[in-house]
C-alpha cells in the first residue's frame, strides 16, 4: 500500500528522508543523548544512513516510510514507519524521535496522534513499536499516547526491547461517519 505522507500531518510538511538529510538528522538525534543512554552505541551518521536501509524479514523498501516532520526548513522530527508489520493490519514504527528543544510541550504527542487517525483510516488496526528495557522517558511517552506493553520482552544482547501496542478500532471508527452509522445499526439492531 502507498499512503499519502503529507496525510500524516496537519500542521507540519512531511516527506521522505534520504542520505542528503543525515546532518540534519544526526543534529536532532544526537540532542537526545537520554535515549542513547538506553540504546547504545550513540548515533552516527553511519548509523542514521544504516536506519535508513534497514527492514525487518519479510518486508521491503515499498512498506518503509523513513519521515522527516519539517518546521519550515528545520527537522522537528523524524519517524520511521513500517506497514504490515510484523502482520497484516499492524503499522510499526520503528524509530520515532523529537527535536530535544521541542519535547515536553506536546509536540511529539500531537504528531504521534495525527499518525494515529491516518494510519486508521488507512484500515490499519494496531500501531506497535519497542522501547528499550528501563528507559523512563520513553515508556512515559508511549503510554501517555495510549499504547500498552504487551508482556513480551524480546533480548537484544545484554539489553532488551520491550513491544508496546495501541488498537485502533475506535479511531477508524471515529474517523469514518459512515462506519459510525453502520456501528450504530448494529447496536440498535
Amino acid at each position: 500500500m502507498d499512503i499519502e505522507i503529507e496525510r500524516l500531518s496537519s500542521q507540519y510538511r512531511i516527506r521522505r528522508l534520504g542520505e542528503e538529510d543525515v546532518d540534519q538528522i544526526f543534529s536532532l538525534c544526537s540532542g537526545n543523548e537520554q535515549f542513547y543512554r538506553f540504546h547504545p552505541p550513540f548515533v552516527t551518521k553511519e548509523s542514521i544512513l544504516e536506519d535508513q536501509r534497514a527492514l525487518p524479514p519479510g518486508k521491503d523498501q515499498t512498506d518503509k516510510y523513513y519521515l522527516g516532520f519539517f518546521e519550515g526548513d528545520a527537522l522537528a522530527a523524524v519517524l520511521d514507519l513500517i506497514l504490515d508489520y510484523p502482520e497484516e493490519q499492524t503499522a510499526y514504527i520503528g524509530f520515532f524521535m523529537v527535536d530535544a528543544k521541542l519535547q515536553g510541550r506536546g509536540y511529539g504527542s500531537a504528531m504521534v496522534e495525527e499518525c494515529i487517525q491516518y494510519v486508521s483510516q488507512l484500515g490499519y488496526r494496531k500501531l506497535r513499536l519497542a522501547i528499550d528495557r528501563g528507559n523512563p522517558q520513553s515508556e512515559a511517552f508511549w503510554t501517555k499516547n495510549g499504547f500498552k506493553k504487551t508482556g513480551e520482552e524480546k533480548a537484544h544482547g545484554c539489553l532488551a526491547y520491550v513491544p508496546m501496542e495501541r488498537l485502533l478500532e475506535k479511531e477508524a471508527a471515529l474517523a469514518d461517519p459512515d462506519e459510525i452509522c453502520k456501528n450504530s445499526v448494529r447496536k440498535n439492531s
